[in-house]
């Protein structure tokens, strides 16, 4: 398990691509078990784990996920990430070209089975999602951008890339015709920047992108 950060409140690990974040539909193997099995070994720690993921990744994304350890950093961090201050960049493989160097992305999205669908503003289930971009290499046929997230919605990054004829390579539930000869899709959460939840300290936290899609 590839470990970014870990003190009594936090711990902050690399997801591998094809993992499901929580137990889901009958899996016996998830990220958040595993991580408790590395929490117990490490510290030696008798009885039950507590361990709550403050945020989850999609199962064929990998990189950086945040645990809290105790119920107060659980409480602060969820505050925290609902007024929007806890900052995640990732960086994804896109299919194409975007339509400029850098920009914003906005578009209105619904959730419906399994998948993020774009709607209108006037939906009444649609909920506005917004990121911003900048490209910073190209692989072939392929472009490299790293991606700030400004709002959380459900798989977000895949569907407004693919709205916009990019779709992140390797993701076909999102219309990708390209390989990926990896695990899962061209997608990894790289950085993430909060505040500790009882220190107050900014946290710069970065996953390699080796580990990533790089």
């Amino acid at each position: 398990m590839q470990v970014i950060y870990v003190d009594n409140h936090l711990l902050v690990a690399v997801k591998p691509a094809g993992l499901s974040t929580q137990p889901h539909d009958g899996e016996s193997d998830n990220f958040l078990d595993r991580a408790k099995a590395w929490i117990k070994v490490k510290y030696n720690k008798p009885g039950k784990v507590f361990l709550e993921p403050i945020h989850r990744l999609d199962k064929p994304v990998s990189g950086l996920v945040l645990f809290a350890r105790t119920s107060k950093a659980l409480s602060r961090l969820q505050r925290m990430m609902r007024e929007r201050e806890i900052s995640k960049t990732y960086i994804a493989l896109v299919e194409g070209k975007p339509p400029s160097q850098q920009g914003e992305l906005v578009h209105y999205l619904i959730h419906d089975d399994h998948r993020a669908t774009i709607s209108y503003a006037k939906h009444p289930d649609a909920k506005c999602a917004r990121l911003r971009y900048e490209v910073v290499g190209s692989k072939g046929p392929a472009t490299l951008v790293k991606i700030v997230l400004e709002t959380g919605r459900y798989h977000q990054i895949r569907a407004q890339w693919s709205a916009i004829g990019c779709p992140v390579v390797g993701d076909r539930k999102y219309g990708s015709k390209q390989p990926w000869n990896k695990e899962g899709i061209a997608l990894h959460h790289a950085m993430m920047s909060c505040k500790h939840p009882t220190t107050l300290e900014l946290l710069n936290l970065a996953s390699p992108f080796e580990s990533g899609i790089c």
